[in-house]
């Protein structure tokens, strides 16, 4: 025989609670968007364009303007570009905003 005392659970009390009924409360949620293009260092307006096999300033301007000003796309990349007839595929391109 042994002296040794058996745990007493008598006292041990459990609960579920389940989550499955309970519709989440989105009421205090929020949003809002904020534009980085000024932080970017673009101007309003202005898009980019990726340059694909078979471009040309003269298609993209055409693309965007609805006419063939290439020589605006051509200025606002010459950081990039030397030359308007060597363009590559790859590139990422300005276009400045369109004047109407």
């Amino acid at each position: 025989m042994s002296n040794d005392k058996k745990p007493d659970f008598s006292d041990v009390q459990s609960a579920v609670q389940s989550t499955e009924q309970v519709k989440p409360d989105f009421s205090d949620v929020q949003s809002r968007v904020t534009s980085t293009e000024a932080i970017a260092g673009g101007t309003p307006g202005e898009q980019t364009y990726t340059v694909e096999k078979g471009d040309n300033l003269s298609k993209i301007a055409k693309h965007f303007y609805g006419k063939q000003d290439w020589k605006r796309i051509f200025d606002a990349n010459r950081d990039q570009l030397s030359d308007p007839d060597r363009i590559q595929p790859g590139q990422v391109l300005k276009i400045p905003a369109r004047e109407d």
